[in-house]
């Protein structure tokens, strides 16, 4: 038998680790249900795509395009910094 071996960060591994235990399923046991899936599928086995922006983000892109509702410019960095915390 083959071995495959993932990095993740800790957070990701505790949380998927959480949440596959909820289901009764070890991290190892969900990947090969995801591996066994994709050979079913032929290819993975869900959609791949971007996820569509909320409409606060989209409001704030527009803002930038029109260069609308931006602060500064600022002289520093600590400026900067300091004028974000302030909302």
């Amino acid at each position: 038998m083959a071995s495959i071996q993932v990095r993740v960060d800790d957070n990701t591994k505790t949380a998927v680790d959480n949440l596959f235990g909820s289901l009764g399923l070890d991290t190892s046991t969900a990947v090969r249900m995801f591996l066994n899936a994709a050979l079913d599928y032929e290819g993975i086995p869900f959609t791949v795509k971007h996820r569509k922006p909320n409409a606060e983000l989209l409001e704030a892109i527009e803002d930038t395009r029109l260069r609308r509702n931006l602060s500064g410019p600022y002289k520093t960095a600590e400026e900067a910094v300091r004028s974000m915390l302030e909302d």
